[in-house]
Parts: structure tokens; sequence; C-alpha cells
């Protein structure tokens, strides 16, 4: 998926159908001139309901159409026969979306299941025909209810991108070039920071025709909980990743420093962040001699412990594949 086609921002108009009239009609046929009130109820008006597709991921189909209306609902007629439900609309949507309301910024409602469908703005009553009103006293009512209004609503729709493994690290750490080595993924590469503006999705093929996703967020500065840089924008995405790889290059000036940092603006976000499984990736291997490389091996040893890490270098595949039995490891503990 290019970064141009990964849309996790958008505003949407959103209209429910509005409810059919109620009949006014007095029952005549031969030999019937002065038959009662027979007029019915009008069809109510269609939903705007949201639907949950595992085949989308990312909102870029809403870039261009942004109004969604469902059907209004058909008046009633004579012998009591309702009008027509109005059309109900769908809106489909990726896994991990988050509904707000535009105006007070309120969560509504999540999407993270495939078919999860959820009503986000209900049609119009139809107004009850004139039977509803007869009675001893009013015989012949010559009024009916009208259909209740639709309503118009401004929604915010919010993507937290779902995928079995995310890539966490520090701007130019080798996270897009590491997410086009295991993939067919083609995100953007260059020697400079914040190349990653929006995050790139991948599907890593593993043994026996299974795979697994993998994300690549843009890069954390220190700060990033508060807003800084991408702050809250790439930080929000990592929620809904199963497993976080936290991913540092060679030539960090500190290896314990930098993965502290890390980890410390992600407990500032979202606490929970630490709960879920990780492991740890050195990067850009091929910039170190065997004796560097044994010098970290003795450093990761020390500092993670009990934490799954490796060593690897994206440009000549090394520890590539031991990476990935690591990480479907991890998956399917």
């Amino acid at each position: 998926m290019t970064e141009g086609n990964f849309v996790d921002y958008v505003k949407l108009f959103v209209s429910s159908g509005n409810g059919g009239k109620g009949s006014i009609h007095l029952h005549r046929e031969k030999y019937i001139t002065k038959g009662g009130p027979d007029g019915g109820d009008g069809g109510r008006g269609g939903h705007v309901i949201l639907r949950g597709n595992r085949q989308l991921w990312t909102l870029y189909t809403f870039k261009f159409k942004k109004h969604f209306s469902a059907g209004h609902g058909g008046d009633g007629s004579k012998n009591r026969s309702s009008g027509a439900q109005g059309q109900d609309i769908y809106i489909d949507v990726p896994m991990g979306t988050v509904v707000r309301s535009t105006e007070t910024n309120e969560i509504l409602l999540e999407i993270t299941e495939d078919n999860q469908e959820v009503v986000i703005v209900k049609g119009g009553l139809g107004g009850r025909g004139n039977w509803h009103f007869k009675s001893s006293t009013r015989q012949t009512p010559r009024y009916a209810q009208p259909g209740i209004e639709g309503t118009t609503f401004q929604i915010t729709l919010e993507l937290k991108v779902l995928a079995d493994v995310g890539l966490v690290g520090f701007p130019n750490a080798g996270k897009s070039t590491l997410l086009a080595a295991l993939t067919s993924a083609k995100p953007k590469i260059a020697d400079y920071e914040f190349t990653t503006l929006k995050p790139n999705l991948g599907i890593v093929e593993y043994r026996d025709f299974q795979s697994f996703v993998m994300a690549d967020i843009p890069g954390i500065i220190e700060g990033a909980a508060e807003g800084k840089g991408l702050g809250h924008y790439f930080l929000r995405h990592i929620e809904r990743n199963s497993i976080l790889l936290f991913v540092i290059p060679a030539d960090t000036k500190n290896l314990k420093t930098e993965f502290e940092i890390l980890q410390k603006e992600l407990v500032k976000y979202n606490p929970e962040l630490l709960d879920k499984q990780f492991m740890i990736v050195l990067s850009k291997a091929d910039l170190l001699d065997d004796e560097l490389k044994e010098e970290y091996v003795k450093e990761m040893k020390s500092l993670f412990k009990k934490t799954p890490h490796l060593i690897i270098s994206s440009a000549t595949q090394y520890h590539l594949t031991e990476l990935k039995d690591a990480l479907w490891k991890v998956l399917n503990s």
C-alpha cells in the first residue's frame, strides 16, 4: 500500500431518511358508501449503518465521497397499507475505526470485528394513519400524523491500524527498509528523518502458506506523547498492534538509553501499551564488523535477558528468517 493511499482521518456528513406520512383515507367500495377510516402508516426512514470490513485497510474511499444519505420512507395508503421502509445505507469501514462526534469529539463507537454492524443514525419514524384515531365519538377522523424527519449528523472517522506486528523506533532507524525486505510493500525510503509520514502495511509470508501483517509506524521522537513531532498521529496506531517490534539502529549512541526513551513515550501516552508482547532488534548490522557484533550480542543479553532480541540487517538479509521465526513464535505463544 502506497503512502498516498493511506487515509486514516476523515469527516463525513450522514443523513437518515424521513419517515413517510400516514394516510388519510375513508373506506369506499361498492355498496359501502360510508366506510370507516382505513389510512395506513407511513414507512420508517432508512438508517445509516456502519459495517466492519476486513478487506479494507484505509479510509481512502472517503477521500472523494463525504456525504451519505439513506432513503425516505413511503407514505401510507388505503386499506391500512403501510408505506415502504426507506432503504438503509451501509458504510463499510476498516476494522479498528473509531467514530467520534465531530461537534463534541466524543467517542461514539468503535468497529473492531468483521461484519460488525452499528446503526449510527436512525431513520425517522413513519406517521400513523387515520385509522389509529377513530373512536366512538370520532368515527371519521380526517387527519393523520406526518412522518418524523431524519437526522443529519457530522461524524469523524479515525483509523487505528490493526496489525500483528507494529514497528516502533526513532526516525531513520531502518523500519521502512525492514518492511520492504520482509514484505512486498514499497514504503518511501531515504537517508533522512521522517521519510515515513503515514503508516505502511505489508503482509509477511511465512512457512506453509501462513502469513502475518506488519505495520511501519512513523518514527517516535522524545516528547511525542505530548504531541511533539508526529506525536499522537502515530501513537494511536500502536494501540492496536498485537506485538511491538522495537527497532534500534546499530549506529545508535546508546542502546539502553534509546530503548528507554521509546518505552517512556509509550507509557506516557498509554501505560497499557507496555502490557503488549514485544521484541527488540538491532538493525543495520551491515555497519558492524564481527567484533562489534559480538559486543552487541553480549550487551543485548545483559540488557534484555528474557525479552526476545536479535541483531539483523535488512540490506544483507542477515537473520531475517530468524526474525520471522521469532515473531511467529511470539504471535502464537
